[in-house]
């Protein structure tokens, strides 16, 4: 039955959340909590300790994959599903070997997020059909594009530099030092080929890491 199952729900929409909320619970699956940021997702996995973790990726400081890096790195049996807009490979990689127990891309039918809930809370692992094609259709070898991979470290700091944080900011959102962050910045400037922060944003729009202005 599904009324034993409890959710965490993380997006930063609220209007979002609470049509989520309705139709998990019309489904008997119960929200415990709702969180609009990585933090306010931590905070709250700590206090409720909720079977299932549904996370946004598109959050406002640090991204959900990285939200979940710190969920499982407290509690590693936890299971996460990203539920996010974006199906491009860079994001379902990062996600999956981040820990994810399942992607869920937001076109799916409403009743596809039960189901993948439900199997979650179960220990299975659920992909949508399109990620899952996503997946099957990428080249068994080589990065998603034509540049060498980022590091899970180097993508959190490419997108918040591509949303404008300072490198004082994105040192203090991921709990890293300025120095080690620079580093990081010149890593991905190399990896990337580009010689300054606005071709970063460029690259960054190009591969999905934020919306185009």
């Amino acid at each position: 039955m599904n009324d034993s199952i409890t959710v965490l729900l993380v997006d930063d929409h609220a209007v979002v959340r609470e049509g989520y909320r309705r139709l998990l619970e019309d489904s008997g699956i119960r929200v415990v909590g709702e969180a609009a940021t990585a933090a306010d997702a931590y905070q709250q996995f700590c206090k409720l300790a909720p079977q299932v973790v549904v996370m946004d990726i598109a959050l406002s400081g640090v991204s959900g994959i990285e939200g979940m890096r710190r969920i499982l790195a407290r509690e590693p049996s936890a299971r996460v599903l990203i539920f996010s807009m974006y199906q491009e490979l860079i994001f379902v990689r990062r996600a999956l070997e981040a820990g994810a127990a399942g992607y869920l891309t937001k076109s799916s039918a409403p009743r596809v997020l039960v189901e993948a809930v439900t199997a979650i809370a179960r220990g299975q692992r659920y992909l949508s059909h399109d990620v899952a094609l996503t997946l099957a259709l990428a080249p068994s070898s080589g990065s998603e594009a034509s540049h060498p991979p980022l590091s899970p470290r180097e993508f959190e700091v490419l997108k918040l530099l591509a949303q404008g944080c300072s490198l004082s900011d994105i040192a203090r959102q991921l709990c890293r030092n300025q120095k080690t962050v620079a580093n990081h910045q010149s890593a991905i400037k190399q990896k990337l080929g580009a010689d300054n922060t606005a071709q970063l944003v460029r690259i960054a729009m190009q591969l999905g890491l934020v919306p185009p202005v």
